[in-house]
């Protein structure tokens, strides 16, 4: 379900092609996220051209950068744990406001990755 090609055609999409503006402005202004998206979903186009799986791809891309979703689901899954914070003091990262700055931003930006290639890997298996 996941390959090498895909793997290659995210991190050339999320950095290589990425600009400092887009970076930046992405969970701000929704032009900046999709001139992000635009070119997210070049690489992909080296490993398919059916339109359903490339909007799947730069649809759910757009939705997870522009809100910063990864953010929620990491403070979904430390919800049940003892000493649990609300969202008021996680809402940065999802992670607890001690939790330092350099482990909180790492964590998110693995699990907004994890999500890209989840979601990138079901629409080429399903739609190719």
């Amino acid at each position: 379900m996941f390959t090498a090609d895909q793997l290659i055609a995210h991190a050339v999409g999320d950095y290589l092609l990425q600009s400092e503006w887009m970076a930046t402005q992405k969970t701000k202004k929704s032009l900046a996220t999709l001139v992000h998206c635009i070119t997210y979903v070049i690489p992909f186009l080296f490993i398919t051209q059916n339109p359903i799986t490339i909007a799947v791809i730069g649809g759910t891309h757009f939705v997870i950068d522009r809100w910063h979703l990864a953010r929620y689901v990491a403070w979904i899954k430390n919800r049940p744990w003892p000493g649990s914070t609300p969202w008021a003091d996680s809402s940065r990262t999802g992670f607890h406001a001690d939790t330092p700055a350099w482990l909180g931003g790492w964590l998110v930006i693995i699990i907004d990755n994890i999500m890209h290639i989840l979601i990138n890997g079901v629409a080429i298996a399903f739609w190719g």
